[in-house]
């Protein structure tokens, strides 16, 4: 079963319905055989036991019987043997009579003379020549009846008779027998067919049903025929197809719902934290002229606004990328260049990081959310980690097309093992206490959907020697 596991389920259908049918013809075969073999041989044998027993009755014994009348008796039963012709073995005493002028014959055996001494109606047995040719071996005590009482008479006959035409009989059953086992199963392969096709048809409908509900294709249906078992399972499926896409409907109105407020509260927040960030920054300027609590607050008005403001714009993207509106504009970059200005942009380009730079590299990439990836890198293994961070650039050739590796290792503890399956969801923090940072929660995953909407992939990890190492892998020429 295991060898035909992995063939089809119309195959192993096939397989079991010939099976099956095979079984079926063997078993009737050989029970067939069986009862044919017996009632051929017991028919020869019942002939043979009767007419001998019918010829031993008719003899006149005068005892003691001498050798002249022993011979006449082997002679009289041999003219007379049915259903075929057999050979006579006579025995009185030490006198020995036979058809065959042998004294005696090496197919009456032991047990058959024990049989007959101990049954006054005869024995028989069915015995092998050493050619293989099957005998039927009779032996018939002589009796007499006296006072009621059967009495031997000392005289005992034995009769060999071959069963080769029986034999014959039942080799050319078992012969027909094999001739029409193949075209009987030549024949079950036709209605093995039938019922496999009307098993898998139904199967394969399901099949396609699933194929087209992966695809997205909710409303697809099964047509159901029939009330069997199949039928009922058509049925559930198309119940819990009905039910799933009312539920996906239901979860997409809901994420559509969701999205769509994300999006206009942050496009509602953007326009009044644009002015308090301009007030903020006029304050900024006066608070050396304020007194040291009314500084402090207005520092702290000024730096919430600022986290506010970058929490609504990283909204604002994630709204893009949920919506499927982000788009890339691409040109022609100098990688070395590209990371050089994006550290220096932010004041990195000191010995808190350590750059290593291809030469005369080209990218075809969207500088702004390059800039956005690799400042988010770089500035979360400056605020998580330590000090310093490696940046290291690279190509490597791939067939469909050079890879841009870029590396980001910091020098600090690493990730927590337990971190690192969340490390780029929303909003997550490693450190659950840690319920204000400078960061908004969704760094990581705007960078991760810049990497994807280049075709790359961004991967996580604690490097050999400690601290968090992240690697981007992405074309060398992004496709719009």
């Amino acid at each position: 079963m295991r060898r035909i596991a992995p063939l089809g389920l119309r195959t192993r259908l096939i397989a079991a319905f010939l099976l099956v049918a095979a079984i079926s013809a063997v078993s009737t075969a050989a029970l067939t055989y069986q009862q044919a073999r017996t009632a051929v041989l017991k028919q020869s044998q019942d002939t043979a036991v009767s007419t001998l027993r019918d010829l031993m009755e008719t003899q006149a014994v005068s005892l003691p019987v001498d050798q002249e009348r022993l011979d006449q008796i082997v002679l009289e039963l041999t003219r007379r043997g049915k259903p075929h012709p057999w050979n006579v073995f006579a025995e009185y005493g030490a006198l020995r009579s036979s058809s065959t002028g042998a004294p005696a014959s090496t197919l009456v055996t032991e047990a058959l003379r024990k049989q007959v001494g101990a049954h006054p109606h005869g024995a028989f047995q069915r015995v092998t020549d050493p050619n293989g040719t099957p005998y039927l071996t009779v032996g018939m005590p002589g009796v007499f009846t006296h006072q009621g009482a059967t009495r031997p008479t000392g005289l005992t006959v034995f009769v060999t008779m071959p069963l080769a035409t029986e034999n014959a009989t039942v080799e050319a059953m078992v012969e027909a027998a094999k001739r029409g086992a193949v075209p009987g199963l030549a024949i079950a392969f036709v209605p093995a067919l039938l019922a496999a096709r009307s098993v898998l048809r139904p199967v394969r409908d399901m099949r396609r049903a699933a194929q087209n509900m992966g695809r997205g294709r909710l409303d697809t249906r099964i047509e159901v025929r029939g009330a069997d078992e199949l039928a009922g399972l058509a049925r559930t499926f198309n119940e819990t197809a009905r039910a799933l896409e009312q539920s996906v409907s239901e979860l997409r109105e809901a994420e559509t719902r969701a999205r769509r407020f994300a999006s206009d509260v942050s496009h509602e927040l953007r326009t009044p934290l644009t002015g308090m960030l301009a007030v903020t920054e006029v304050l900024d300027e006066d608070a050396e002229r304020l007194d040291a609590d009314t500084a402090a607050a207005l520092r702290l008005i000024s730096a919430e606004t600022g986290k506010l403001a970058v929490l609504v714009e990283d909204l604002m993207e994630i709204s893009r990328f949920d919506a499927r509106a982000a788009e890339l504009n691409l040109d022609d970059v100098d990688l070395a260049e590209a990371v050089g200005k994006t550290l220096e942009r932010r004041h990195w380009d000191d010995e808190r990081v350590h750059t290593d730079l291809p030469g005369q590299v080209r990218a075809r990439l969207d500088p702004r959310r390059f800039d956005v990836v690799l400042a988010n890198l770089v500035g979360n293994a400056l605020r998580h980690g330590e000090a310093p961070v490696r940046v290291t650039v690279a190509t490597r050739p791939d067939p469909g097309g050079d890879r841009l590796l870029v590396e980001v290792a910091d020098s600090g503890p690493g990730i927590a093992p337990e971190v690192l399956p969340h490390i780029f969801d929303r909003f997550y923090k490693a450190d659950a206490a840690r319920t204000r940072s400078a960061g908004s929660g969704l760094g990581l995953a705007i960078t991760l959907e810049n990497v994807r909407l280049h075709g790359g992939t961004l991967v996580a990890a604690n490097g050999p020697a400690g601290g968090a190492v992240f690697t981007l892998d992405m074309p060398l020429e992004a496709d719009a």
